[in-house]
């Protein structure tokens, strides 16, 4: 190990002058691969790839800031000591031996159908981990403004918010399409070719992608497909897709033909991505129509193909083929017809007869609520705290994703519709007793309309998704990226996204969008979480002078150092049950 590794122990590192420095690095491939200075951004990423900073990073986001850090692939390793993970720093380099990934299988959400992950090893995601850092900033200043699935800086929402900009104005066609099985069929040779690295990089990318998988203790090979459950697949499955845009674009170009003696502009196609789902909006229908056949064969150089049963062109106010509008990331998205006494004025001040709405699709209503039924049912004997504390979080959260758009008459529907199962709960308990009876033991009502579910002290109360407020979320400028430097811009971003908990928002505005524990401005991506500063078993509450909010690695330092001296473990975490607002 070299005398700089030796010099530190993990808990020393100075993450702080770490982080500046790969992120100076990155801006700096980051503005030349915009340049289009291909010479700068190898020689950048080669020194990135070499860096010990880069690799300490890359380990500890594999092994304390990833979500899925506990799912070990086929070397069993769950965890690292602060010691191991040195070591594992040391060993890293671009290269090396690749081991097969583990298959697991987990379900689709709201079907019966199982999809495949495949696991690799902790070295390999470590590596995995420190050549994303090489490679997304240079594909971050290629890719195109409409991709937002699985990006720095983007969202869902911004996808939403960019489907509403193209279909306020005019009414449009609109190819709604789906790629069959994207992950597992994308041709190998083609990506190594659009990814177009240094050699060394290449063969170490095609090790991953050929390294087969585990699954029933046989080795199954990989012939095609980025493996999902990689630190990397997202990001080859967007640069394996970029070009979407430009394909369509280039055999629709925007017309500015001459009709009865005035020139009239025809916009070219719209197209708008996230990961391997997508729209395409013109307002000819011919134009939709030759935009499917050019990406059939866009597709077919990657080895894929739309997937029939998923790809339907429908319009946005007209019925055309039995469907009018379309589902898009769990929203339904369409316009609707208004009279004259209703119409509405677009940002030009132009008056239209139609009005855009935006809200969840009925298929995610239904799923939300045979969730919210299965947490109720699985809570028959349990006490209302209990309930409401497990309630809570699944409302909230689901009302917080569709906070962006017209969602207040679903959510007071929603809430109706959850008000009848919880009013079937408290009579399954107590089936000798009126309805009165219940009522008085199980809501507080105000003048019988407002009831509302909460125990008899007060302390606990089942949020209503009504009134989680409605606020327009504000689409990413499209020519931005976290690697321009900008802190104000992005730091401005983060602390208003919509599916932010109304208390870390508080506490990052307070914070000044920075951890307290190493003094870091918090970047989109980077996992937080809220820490009591006097630790409950100290004596600590849960009022919001008594909370910071950290990095889940600085979290967890700071937690090691709270329990230093403690020789019992702490199992009572009512702050869990507890109103958070």
């Amino acid at each position: 190990m070299s005398e700089l590794t030796t010099t530190y122990e993990w808990k020393t590192i100075p993450w702080r002058k770490l982080e500046r420095k790969v992120f100076k690095l990155q801006t700096r491939i980051y503005r030349a691969s915009q340049r289009g200075d291909v010479q700068t951004v190898r020689r950048l990423q080669k020194l990135l790839v070499k860096s010990w900073y880069a690799k300490c990073l890359a380990v500890r986001r594999v092994t304390q800031d990833n979500q899925g850090k506990k799912t070990p692939g086929i070397d069993g390793l769950k965890s690292l000591t602060p010691v191991a993970r040195l070591i594992l720093v040391h060993s890293l380099k671009v290269g090396s031996k690749v081991a097969p990934t583990r298959r697991i299988w987990i379900p689709k959400p709201g079907t019966t159908e199982k999809r495949p992950l495949g696991i690799p090893t902790i070295y390999d995601r470590a590596l995995q981990a420190l050549v994303k850092l090489v490679l997304e900033p240079e594909w971050e200043a290629k890719f195109e403004a409409d991709s937002y699935g699985f990006r720095p800086g983007r969202s869902v929402h911004d996808a939403i918010a960019a489907i509403f900009s193209h279909i306020s104005r005019v009414p449009k066609y609109v190819l709604d399409a789906d790629i069959a099985k994207c992950f597992d069929r994308i041709n190998h040779v083609t990506l190594l070719r659009k990814i177009n690295t240094y050699p060394q990089l290449r063969k170490q990318i095609k090790s991953w992608l050929k390294a087969g998988f585990m699954d029933g203790g046989r080795l199954f090979p990989t012939e095609e497909g980025t493996p999902q459950g990689g630190v990397l697949s997202p990001l080859l499955a967007n640069i394996a897709l970029h070009g979407m845009e430009a394909a369509i674009q280039k055999a629709f170009p925007r017309r500015s033909p001459r009709i009865s003696g005035k020139t009239t502009k025809i916009p070219a196609p719209a197209l708008v991505r996230y990961a391997d789902d997508f729209v395409i909006f013109h307002t000819d229908l011919e134009v939709i129509k030759g935009c499917q056949k050019v990406l059939d064969d866009w597709l077919k150089d990657l080895g894929l193909e739309l997937k029939p049963s998923k790809t339907k062109i429908t319009h946005t106010l007209e019925n055309h083929q039995g469907n009018v509008g379309f589902d898009f990331l769990e929203f339904n998205i369409r316009l609707y017809a208004m009279g004259k006494t209703h119409s509405v004025k677009d940002t030009h001040g132009r008056i239209l007869d139609f009005k855009p709405l935006i809200k969840p699709s009925k298929e995610a209503v239904k799923k939300h609520l045979q969730k919210i039924g299965k947490i109720i049912d699985s809570h028959k004997a349990a006490p209302q705290k209990a309930l409401i504390a497990k309630l809570n979080p699944a409302i909230m959260g689901w009302a917080r994703y569709y906070s962006t758009q017209a969602s207040k008459e679903t959510f007071t529907k929603v809430d109706h519709l959850i008000f009848q199962q919880l009013l079937a709960w408290a009579k399954g308990r107590h089936p000798r007793k009126g309805v009165k009876w219940i009522a008085e033991k199980y809501w507080t009502v105000q003048d019988s309309v407002k009831w509302d579910f909460k125990t008899k002290d007060g302390k606990f109360l089942l949020w209503k998704h009504a009134k989680i407020p409605i606020k327009r979320h504000t689409k990413v400028q499209d020519d931005r990226s976290p690697y321009d430097g900008d802190w104000a811009y992005w730091g401005s971003r983060l602390g208003k996204h919509p599916e932010l908990t109304t208390t870390k928002a508080k506490l990052l505005k307070q914070q000044k969008g920075k951890c307290i524990h190493c003094s870091l401005t918090f970047k989109d991506g980077d996992l937080m979480e809220i820490d009591h500063i006097t630790p409950k078993f100290k004596g600590g509450n849960n009022k919001l002078e008594n909370l910071q909010i950290l990095h889940r690695h600085c979290h967890d330092e700071k937690t090691a150092d709270d329990y230093a001296n403690v020789f019992y473990p702490v199992t009572e975490e009512d702050y869990l049950y507890e109103n958070p607002f």
